[in-house]
Order: structure tokens, then C-alpha cells, then sequence
């Protein structure tokens, strides 16, 4: 069991926290930090958490292993490099940074300072997901032509103020939730070369609407489209395409299997918490008892062609080498 320190706690803060507390062997919170601890006393007692506004108090607290941050996106990479200096293993939100500089420098901190560096696209561990992933690895739908994915959502709405100014979201819906697509169709295809982007905006916050049409081109030559919807219901989608059959994760749990002259499969699996699991995979990791699953070169290539996106949007220039 490692003990870890919360720093932020909003909706997705206290997700996290949620996830493993009193439930899981391996992780716990012990510590949270907080701007204003105050409006979060019941939680704080609910789940057994001392208190502070100081990231540096949490640092200093040496029963702390690892520190989690679920903090607005322009913070993460100073947080990072700060936690790394004090010898504490990295749990950090997507996306790692804003900037390629910011994500070179955040993964350079953690492997200078030989601590592990975990990210938060949970959604990868979803059943759907993680079939889909392993059936185009396998090598079952033969060589890999095309990738397609949708993560829309309506919690926009919902969320604290600073998720709706651009500085913090520079690619719409694809900052806070379509990032996790992205991830798993990397997973699937590998590095992305370049990519056209558009951002459609219809209404400024509070609430936006807006939606970003994303093609891209990878390393290996298949292609990609991902779309993302800021302000909708939920909708998930995930779908390979290879040269003898497709995979399609049509929800979190809800798998069809497409090949020439069959009928299509249908499988649907049981529901996990994808945030614990993804949590207890870190922590497994801190502990020395396997790899975490996502490799900070991995995590740099995510997050830096989601900045090749962002890029996309900001300059108007929809073409970006990533």
C-alpha cells in the first residue's frame, strides 16, 4: 500500500480520490491539497484526508510516495518538475502539457530524478477499449489501414470555470475528454506524422459548443479520423480497421467484430472502475511489481500530437507536422 497526496479537488480530483479510498490494497490518500480546503471539509472527513493549500507541505510530508495532480492544465508541467525534485513518484491528468517543450520537460524531470511518471487516460482500461486494442495487436484483423474515434460529452457544463477559457482548453472537447481516443488509437496505430485540424465553435461559454474534426496521418502510413463534441450526451467510439476485419468499441463495455462474409460479433463485457485501475497499474508500478503500462515516451507522443492539434486550432493553420 503507498500513501499519496491529492492536489486539487474538484469534480475529477475527487473522482480519483473516490476510486480507491477504503477500496482499493495497493493505493490510498492520506493528504490533500487544496486553494481552499475549507469548502471541502465533508469530503475531507469522509475520506480521512489532512488538509493544506501548499503543494510544498504535501512534499515535505516524507510518508507521502506519490502525489496526483488534478489540477488546471497550465499547472501540470511546473507540478510535475516539482514533485520529481523532492523524490516522489508522478501521477499527473492529460495532458501532460500544452506545450512540446512543456511535455520534454515534465518527462525529463521524472526520468532525471528516476521516478515513475503516471497519466491519466483511464479510459484505455475501459473493456471496449482495451478489446479493441488487443485484437488489433494480435494481428487477428490483419494489417492495420484505418483508425476512427469519437469521445463526445456533455460535462463541460458542469465543470469549474477555467476548463472553458481556451488557455486551458486550446482544442475544445479534445483537452479534457477526446485526449483518451486519441491515446488508444495511438496505442493501436503507433506515432502520428502529421495531422489536419479544425475547431467549429457555434457558442462561447459558459457551456460551449463546439466540435473538432481531426484527420490523421501515421508513422506507418494508415490513416485516422477522430471527431470530438464539446456540450452533447455522452458518446463513445473506437473502430480499427484492418485488412481482414474491424473492431469496434460502440460504448464502455459493447464490442462489434466485423469480418468478409460472416455475420458481425457481438460482445459485451463487464463494467470495471477504469480510474482504479489505472490508479492500482501506478501503483504497481511505484511498488516494483510490473511495468506501468504506459511508457513516458508514450506519453510525450500523445501529448505532443495533441499539441500538434491545439496547434491546428490556435493558428488556423490546419496542417501541423507533429
Amino acid at each position: 500500500m503507498i500513501d499519496a497526496a491529492i492536489v486539487g479537488l474538484g469534480r475529477w480530483g475527487k473522482t480519483l480520490v473516490g476510486a480507491v479510498q477504503g477500496k482499493s490494497d495497493k493505493i490510498r490518500f492520506t493528504r490533500a491539497v487544496s486553494r481552499d480546503p475549507t469548502q471541502h471539509r465533508d469530503f475531507l472527513e469522509t475520506h480521512h484526508l489532512l488538509a493544506g493549500n501548499s503543494l510544498a507541505e504535501a512534499l515535505a510530508d516524507r510518508s507521502i510516495k506519490a502525489v496526483a495532480l488534478a489540477t488546471p492544465h497550465t499547472q501540470h508541467v511546473d507540478e510535475v518538475i516539482a514533485v520529481a525534485a523532492s523524490g516522489k513518484h508522478v501521477f499527473c491528468e492529460k495532458p501532460l502539457a500544452l506545450s512540446r517543450d512543456g511535455a520534454r520537460r515534465a518527462v525529463a524531470a521524472c526520468r532525471d530524478a528516476g521516478v515513475l511518471l503516471g497519466i491519466g487516460t483511464d479510459k484505455r482500461y475501459f473493456p471496449a477499449i482495451a478489446e479493441v486494442i488487443r485484437l488489433a495487436d494480435s494481428d487477428e484483423l490483419g494489417p492495420l489501414i484505418h483508425v476512427e474515434g469519437n469521445f463526445s460529452n456533455e460535462v463541460a457544463a458542469g465543470f469549474t470555470a477555467w476548463r472553458e477559457s481556451f488557455d486551458e482548453t486550446p482544442a475544445g472537447g479534445m483537452t479534457g475528454t477526446g485526449i483518451h481516443v486519441l491515446d488508444a488509437m495511438m496505442k493501436i496505430a503507433g506515432p502520428v506524422k502529421r495531422v489536419h485540424a479544425r475547431l467549429l465553435p457555434l457558442k462561447p461559454g459558459p457551456d460551449p459548443w463546439d466540435s473538432l474534426s481531426v484527420l490523421l496521418e501515421f508513422a506507418s502510413g494508415a490513416g485516422g479520423t477522430l471527431a470530438c463534441v464539446r456540450s452533447t450526451p455522452m458518446f463513445l467510439r473506437l473502430h480499427a480497421f484492418g485488412r481482414n476485419g474491424s473492431a469496434e468499441a460502440v460504448s464502455r463495455h459493447d464490442v462489434i467484430i466485423r469480418k468478409s462474409g460472416a455475420e458481425p460479433i457481438r460482445l459485451k463485457y463487464q463494467g470495471v472502475d477504469s480510474v482504479r485501475v489505472n490508479l492500482e497499474a501506478f501503483a504497481d508500478a511505484v511498488e516494483g511489481r510490473a511495468p506501468y503500462p504506459v511508457s513516458p515516451d508514450e506519453i510525450a507522443a500523445v501529448t505532443n500530437t495533441f499539441v500538434a492539434i491545439a496547434d491546428a486550432v490556435r493558428t488556423g493553420v490546419a496542417m501541423q507536422e507533429v
